[in-house]
């Protein structure tokens, strides 16, 4: 027996199925082979009882004892009893197939059930009656047959009476070969059964193996089956699903050790300002300091400090908000050329410092863009102030705009190669003294409005020196119609 449950039950229902199976079919064909003998039976009775009858008629009469040695021998032949009855419904003579009598005998001696049949006879008609007879204990058929005269009219009836022979014993040979047949049958069947229901199991086995080593957290594990049906569709599945999980595990991983990270650069970035300005109290406060030029520089170091911090923490949940999926950006219909325009003024201010200017191109007087006007804006400042951050002294930075991106290109060093896929990560941050007052957090915001927006921000350098970040607008909502007047 298979060990596996599904195979064993199977196994059972396949060999019911068949028994069920052959019992039905068992019992019809021996009904019908039954039959079949009765048929072939009574076809051969008749035509000993037609034959008789035909020999009979036109002669002196039925009863002459010159047909008595021709009966006796039909009787034997057809190994059948014969009677010979009249127009009156009286017996005239009898044949019990190895004697022969000849006189008048009483209605009743002929077999039960045969007034009918007499009757039909005399109508022309050859008859049949089956019925069981007790005194023989075996199914039994009479057939009746006509006797004419000359002129055509009935004058008597054969009938032959016999026990249908050899059917019960053609039955029970069918039913033994049937049985026989039944039981060589559940035996291959049961072995058939046990071969192809661990062949339907066997998939399902591997199946739970890796359904267990996925419970485990082995994401790795994968079946195997290929198969062109149900199971198969099933094993694509739970390897589909180890595809997943493996995936998702690596992501989980992933966001758990950005997670440390974050949280260590975070605490990274708040202890410096928190050191300098505890520490500037403590010596503001034990009197350490008393200068009053001294104090003054503690103070606004002290300023400088907070500021700092107000700026990481405002960042901090400008990105945490933006990271947010449940968090809503209110968008409109705005000109992108006006966000520009009014981004490059504010950061004009800290590029006048440094004598550096910001050049704009707008091939369009009007891109049509669905955004927040703030989020944008603070997205292009941004980048913009790190690119005059970036940029030597009385350089440019040029800001060009067309109907598919938006490009802010500056003059500087460029970005360097090993650094270029990490700009937009949290805290990363290059060691600049031009960047010392950043918090690393510029560059992710920018990076989250733009996702939010539908827009494609990247960084690379250009052929000819210095870096460019490139807006690629979402086609739906770039519309290069200039505004009505």
């Amino acid at each position: 027996m298979p060990k596996s449950k599904i195979a064993r039950r199977l196994s059972l229902y396949f060999v019911v199925a068949l028994l069920v199976f052959a019992i039905v079919v068992g019992a019809v064909f021996l009904l019908l082979f039954r039959n079949y003998t009765v048929s072939v039976h009574r076809e051969k009775l008749r035509g000993y009882a037609e034959s008789l009858a035909e020999s009979l008629s036109g002669q002196s009469g039925p009863g002459s004892n010159q047909f008595g040695p021709y009966l006796r021998f039909a009787g034997e032949v057809a190994e059948a009893d014969v009677w010979i009855v009249d127009e009156n419904m009286e017996l005239l003579t009898i044949s019990r197939g190895q004697g022969m009598a000849s006189g008048r005998y009483n209605y009743t001696e002929l077999p039960e059930n045969a007034g009918e049949l007499i009757d039909e006879v005399f109508e022309g008609e050859t008859a049949f009656s089956e019925d069981f007879s007790g005194v023989l204990s075996t199914p039994t058929l009479t057939v009746g047959a006509p006797i004419t005269d000359s002129k055509g009219d009935v004058i008597g009836a054969v009938l032959l009476h016999s026990p249908v022979e050899g059917t019960a014993a053609a039955v029970n040979r069918g039913t033994w070969m049937l049985l026989g047949s039944l039981v060589l049958a559940l035996i291959v069947a049961f072995v058939l059964s046990v071969i192809l229901s661990g062949s339907f199991t066997r998939p399902l086995s591997k199946m739970k193996t890796t359904a267990l080593r996925l419970a485990d957290g082995d994401y790795s594990a994968q079946s195997g089956v290929r198969q062109n049906d149900e199971i198969g569709e099933l094993s694509g599945v739970l390897d589909s699903l180890a595809v997943r999980l493996d995936k998702a595990d690596r992501e989980s991983a992933k966001l758990e050790t950005m997670r440390r990270d974050f949280v260590a650069n975070v605490s990274h970035e708040l202890k410096t300002p928190v050191t300098v300005i505890r520490g500037s109290l403590e010596a503001l406060c034990d009197q350490v300091v008393t200068d009053p030029e001294k104090v003054d520089d503690y103070h606004l170091r002290m300023l400088d400090e907070s500021k700092y911090l107000q700026r990481l923490v405002e960042d901090l949940l400008d990105l945490s908000r933006l990271q947010n999926a449940d968090f809503s950006i209110e968008k409109q219909p705005v000109n992108l050329c006006d966000i520009l325009s009014d981004a490059a003024k504010s950061a004009s201010a800290l590029a006048r410092e440094r004598n550096i200017r910001i050049r704009t191109d707008f091939q369009s007087s009007c891109l049509r863009i669905e955004g927040d006007y703030g989020r944008l804006r603070q997205m292009f400042l941004v980048i913009l102030d790190n690119a005059v951050k970036f940029s030597p002294s009385e350089a440019s930075v040029d800001v060009t705009a067309s109907e598919a991106r938006v490009i802010v290109r500056d003059y500087g060093p460029g970005i360097e190669p090993e650094h270029l896929p990490y700009i937009f990560d949290r805290f990363y941050k290059s060691r600049d003294e031009r960047n010392k007052s950043g918090t690393g957090l510029g560059l992710s915001i920018a990076k989250q409005i733009a996702t939010r927006h539908g827009i494609a921000l990247t960084a690379r350098n250009h052929p000819e020196g210095g870096a460019e970040f490139v807006f690629e607008l979402p086609t739906s909502t770039a519309d290069a119609t200039p505004p009505s007047e």
